[in-house]
């Protein structure tokens, strides 16, 4: 069975947690895009763990975690992840990386940040990893994948022409910025070479021996449908496809083998950087979230803008995704409001909107249409079963249901890999 976890809002919805607890019983789990700008905290038995590129699935060691040819991978924190996991006597020995995955060079995150900071009161909010750069130049067919690591000459050669030819002429013209060394570059990325060489592979055999055996996959997806290239809030976007879509170009998974879509949605609503929130709450209510939801960056540490459940995004996310199920996170952050907005769609001029609107101007300008529902203002960090919940907790499920069309089968009411209350398994 082939699962995709999809993130269903901005980011930050849990993914990672999902697809921990999920992966105890996976044998395959594959990154599919994205890069070292988003990040997922695991909380185990040895503690805690910040991830950017690992496959969440890393902590068991039965399954084989593949990042995926989708990825751009920069070998610097990829290093550092498998060290961490060394520092705790773990050692990830079923860790595959695509030959086919692209790189993050060491001056795609300089130009990232000279480039968001020419834009100026335009920016865009970007990480400054360099992620889209490194898309970029794969796009232009100037990229280097992490396959190149195994091909000194190839690398010595390609490296003089696109640091010359391409990256040095913008930072000396455009940004009257230091040149880049192509010869300290090569030597920097061979040394990642002898590290990293034991886990690169072509993942097409095993991904393809995988579906061929009938093994349990989990497609892991980073950053989150409102982020995709083409469906999320362009321009402020990541620079790939976080969707059910993109997890199979980005793995190596035909569309038709895909059984089921896991969409993951946070109780409420969270964005990092720019770009239009109808349902951000800036006052006391969105700062009390804030705090207890914890919602600063994993990668940048910044604070996250915090609103109401935005079930016209929810509704979009569900329908571009294909979603089968959904997996509503951090439920328990809500327990002490007294009452709780949902948003059902967005007015503007007249007209009722039941999706974001592809005019990021419009979307911006809408007033967002809620409904009120009670709070139950009781901890459920220890419920396990439906029944356990609240019966206004159970009401606030409900309707999010009924907003996104789409059965809620898995809700985290905490931190903990045990703190899940599991009402189907579709996706399983």
């Amino acid at each position: 069975m082939v699962t995709a976890i999809i993130g269903g809002q901005w980011g930050d919805e849990g993914k990672g947690k999902i697809i921990d607890l999920l992966a105890e019983k996976a044998d395959v789990v594959i990154r599919a895009q994205g890069g070292n700008n988003a990040g997922h905290t695991v909380v185990t038995e040895h503690g805690e763990f910040k991830f950017q590129l690992m496959p969440s699935g890393i902590l068991y060691p039965h399954v084989t975690c593949v990042i995926g040819h989708g990825v751009v991978v920069d070998p610097r924190v990829l290093l550092k992840e498998i060290e961490q996991l060394h520092e705790r006597g773990l050692e990830p020995a079923s860790l595959v990386v695509s030959e086919r995955a692209h790189m993050v060079m060491s001056y795609h995150p300089v130009l990232d940040r000279l480039e968001e900071d020419s834009r100026g009161d335009d920016r865009l909010g970007t990480t400054w990893r360099g992620i889209g750069p490194a898309y970029s130049d794969k796009i232009r067919r100037i990229g280097f994948r992490i396959g190149d690591l195994q091909k000194e000459a190839f690398m010595r050669k390609k490296l003089d022409f696109v640091v010359q030819q391409v990256k040095n002429p913008v930072m000396t013209d455009l940004y009257k910025q230091d040149r880049f060394d192509p010869d300290m570059m090569l030597e920097e990325y061979l040394g990642y070479a002898s590290q990293l060489d034991p886990y690169i592979k072509d993942t097409y055999p095993i991904v393809q021996d995988a579906l061929d055996r009938g093994a349990r996959v989990l497609l892991e997806g980073a950053q989150a449908t409102m982020l995709d290239l083409d469906f999320g809030t362009y321009p402020y976007v990541t620079s790939s496809n976080p969707t059910a879509g993109g997890a199979c170009t980005g793995s190596g998974v035909p569309p038709t083998r895909l059984d089921a879509v896991l969409l993951v949605l946070k109780a409420y609503t969270t964005r990092v950087g720019y770009g239009p929130f109808p349902t951000e709450e800036t006052g006391e209510v969105g700062d009390q979230i804030r705090e207890r939801g914890r919602e600063f960056g994993t990668v940048t540490g910044r604070a996250r803008r915090v609103g109401y459940f935005d079930g016209a995004v929810a509704r979009y996310a569900a329908r571009v995704n294909g979603a089968t199920s959904i997996a509503l996170t951090k439920l328990d952050i809500l327990e002490q409001l007294p009452e709780i907005k949902v948003c059902v769609g967005y007015d503007f001029r007249g007209e009722f909107h039941d999706h974001p609107m592809a005019n990021i101007s419009h979307l911006k300008h809408c007033e967002p249409r809620y409904v009120t529902l009670p709070g139950w203002e009781q901890p459920i960090g220890h419920c396990r079963a439906w029944e356990e919940l609240p019966a206004n907790c159970r009401s606030y499920v409900e309707c999010l249901e009924d907003v996104c069309g789409t059965l809620v089968e898995l809700i985290g009411v905490g931190p903990r890999r045990d703190q899940f209350v599991v009402r189907g398994r579709s996706f399983l």
